[in-house]
């Protein structure tokens, strides 16, 4: 697989992560309703906020960081959020009777999945 079409297919994840943390600073109850949450009032605003951009902010810059160096290990970092995500949503379900969030979770699974995919690609490419 050539080099650019293993960035173009790398970034995609980021710039969906990126629109979110956007999201979250520019139009928090929006992008909090677009996610099925309610915007928390004081404290728990400010920890909502702060913490889902800095959830999607970080995810996006080590994907990012990946792609301009052409580096899998920073890929797999983010995939690491990804599917945290979807584990520790399953588990809030599991042991907290939270409702079962399944179309995020197959999303973070398919993002977690196609990140891991293209860290692999990008460091095939990089052994030739």
């Amino acid at each position: 697989m050539k080099k650019n079409i293993i960035k173009v297919l790398a970034v995609i994840p980021g710039l969906l992560m990126l629109l979110n943390a956007i999201g979250f600073m520019t139009n928090p109850e929006q992008t909090a309703n677009d996610l099925h949450m309610t915007l928390l009032d004081g404290l728990g605003r400010s920890t909502q906020i702060g913490d889902m951009t800095s959830f999607f902010m970080g995810t996006a810059i080590l994907i990012f960081v990946g792609v301009i160096h052409f580096k899998g290990r920073w890929l797999y970092a983010g995939a690491l959020f990804l599917g945290g995500a979807a584990l520790f949503r399953s588990m809030a379900a599991v042991m907290h009777g939270a409702d079962w969030a399944i179309q995020y979770i197959i999303i973070e699974i398919v993002l977690t999945i196609w990140l891991c995919a293209t860290a692999y690609a990008m460091d095939k490419h990089a052994e030739k």
